[in-house]
């Protein structure tokens, strides 16, 4: 699988993009894999040979949604002027899983926030990030905040790390009756809110696509973000 073939930004409907299958680092535009014993040793080898800050040195962010897909974090970085070099490795990740943000981003998705699910573990990937990167970054959540969550993690090996950062929205989730959803492919997600809500449909059409061209516009986006706080927003239904 070509991990840099699009990127959820330009292509809204891959949201959250191509994940790769295991552990590795984006270096620059290749995702080099690494293996999971001796892992630490391969990645601290490739980010001292381009050199980059080592993996001491860095900061741990828990990916629930488009930050794990390669593309879209070296889109991230080169559009604010950081070079992408990021080891990126899978976790077991205690009491989250990916769900839905309660509003529409910018490029036309929907995107993931972070649901509590005492009691489960989710197979997520953890971004180790340089002071340069983890500022970048920050500065393209604008609808989260930055949190440390309660938990260490469990990498591949049995690694234990201490409580990484994650990124929990500002808008809250989406929910149902059953509880908050879960993030499911981008098409799906926005077919089942569509064929949910005349409102929506009157909106922003009738498909996927509809809806990614109509919530481009401004007003139109604004629009749907009310509509979803209003009807599917947690605690509010």
């Amino acid at each position: 699988m070509d991990l840099f073939a699009d990127d959820p930004m330009a292509r809204p409907l891959t949201y959250p993009g191509r994940v790769p299958a295991g552990s590795g680092v984006l270096a620059d535009d290749a995702y080099v894999p690494l293996p999971e014993g001796g892992w630490r040793e391969s990645a601290a080898a490739l980010l001292a040979a381009r050199g980059r800050a080592p993996l001491d040195a860095r900061h741990r962010v828990v990916a629930v949604g488009s930050n794990a897909a390669p593309s879209q974090v070296r889109r991230k970085f080169l559009d604010h002027g950081v070079r992408p070099v990021v080891p990126m490795t899978v976790a077991e990740v205690r009491g989250i899983a990916p769900g839905v943000s309660a509003h529409v981003s910018k490029w036309g998705y929907v995107p993931a926030a972070p649901i509590e699910t005492p009691g489960e573990t989710s197979r997520l990937f953890v971004l180790w990030l340089d002071e340069e990167q983890l500022a970048a970054l920050d500065l393209t959540e604008p609808n989260y905040r930055r949190r440390p969550l309660t938990d260490p993690v469990t990498l591949e090996d049995g690694t234990r790390l201490p409580p990484p950062f994650v990124y929990e929205g500002r808008h809250g989730c989406l929910a149902t009756g059953d509880g908050p959803l879960r993030l499911t492919p981008q098409r799906t997600l926005i077919q089942s809110l569509l064929d949910e809500s005349a409102a929506l449909r009157h909106l922003c059409g009738n498909t996927p696509e509809d809806f990614v061209g109509n919530v481009r516009d401004d007003t139109v986006r604004a629009a749907a973000y009310r509509l979803l706080q209003t009807e599917w927003r947690a605690g509010r239904r």
